[in-house]
């Protein structure tokens, strides 16, 4: 008891713990239940956070980073040099690319004289972090706002330069609109 005194002294936060029993309504829960009903209820008439999928879409941060897309430049022509910076950035180690020298003839297909000649990035491993766009001098990969898709076999989330290459401006004009979104 002595304790007690000292403590409400010093902060005139303590209070004794009143022991009386319980009354019958108390112990059979009755009103606890009927609150938790209430708050039950309650909801029912309040705006649901879900959405439905394929008919509504969620607006999304204006830093979204969603699916990698290899870009082109006004010419058509890859801009991908196959430096490797992407790959050495990608801390998930996502990102793997050959090399190629590019061939007499092939000026309109590449920009500079070494291009990627395989370049995959398997999206299991990524984790959207951004840092392959940020290290990339050419421009050459950036994060879309879209989605990345889902699928049911492992190797179809290893995306090729055939997926991830945005179409040709000049000979694939409407393909390119649908895929910005135009």
């Amino acid at each position: 008891m002595q304790t007690f005194q000292k403590m409400q002294a010093l902060t005139n936060r303590a209070k004794a713990v009143d022991r009386k029993p319980m009354t019958f309504l108390e112990r059979i829960y009755l009103w606890n239940i009927l609150k938790g009903m209430l708050i039950t209820f309650s909801h029912i008439f309040k705006k649901k956070p879900t959405i439905r999928f394929p008919e509504q879409t969620r607006t999304f941060s204006p830093v979204f980073r969603g699916l990698h897309v290899l870009n082109r430049d006004e010419e058509g022509r890859e801009r991908c040099t196959a430096c490797g910076l992407c790959a050495v950035a990608c801390p998930a180690e996502a990102i793997t690319m050959e090399a190629a020298e590019r061939l007499p003839g092939e000026e309109n297909l590449y920009r500079e004289e070494k291009y990627a000649a395989r370049y995959e990035i398997n999206m299991l491993r990524c984790i959207f972090c951004g840092l392959c766009e940020e290290a990339c001098p050419k421009d050459a990969i950036y994060l879309s706002e879209t989605f990345t898709p889902t699928n049911f076999t492992r190797e179809s989330f290893i995306y090729g330069k055939d997926n991830l290459l945005i179409p040709n401006p000049k000979t694939e004009a409407a393909d390119l609109a649908k895929a910005k979104g135009m």
